[in-house]
């Protein structure tokens, strides 16, 4: 006599999990390097911010500061801000994040830097 049994045999079940492993080999990769983007994406926003707050600062005082505690100026968690030069002439600073290792964003205002005019360059 034939039973009549209901439910998946043992390679139907390993085809399914062979198939979810394969989905998600390829979707991981993908998530981890979104991770990275939005740091350097943050670092990216710190400078902008920090391009403002020196304007602001320029207004009052004739020249640009050196100091982030001049300017009023407090980066995002991780991001740490570095001002290399600055002068009633111009300012550069570079940025980089505690997670991102080998990834440096820099600003430049006034033609003091290598970056291009106010627009944060990562490398």
């Amino acid at each position: 006599m034939l039973s009549n049994r209901k439910g998946f045999t043992l390679i139907e079940l390993l085809i399914v999990i062979v198939i979810i492993g394969i989905l998600a080999a390829i979707a991981i990769p993908k998530f981890a390097n979104t991770k990275e983007k939005a740091y350097i994406t943050a670092m990216k926003s710190d400078l902008k911010n920090l391009a403002t707050s020196q304007e602001g600062y320029f207004s009052e005082a004739q020249l640009y500061s050196t100091s982030l505690a001049d300017i009023n100026f407090t980066p995002s968690t991780g991001v740490n801000i570095t001002i290399g030069s600055a002068s009633a002439a111009g300012w550069e600073a570079s940025a980089t994040h505690d997670a991102v290792t080998g990834k440096t964003c820099t600003i430049s205002v006034g033609g003091t830097g290598t970056a291009s005019e106010g627009e944060p360059i990562c490398t």
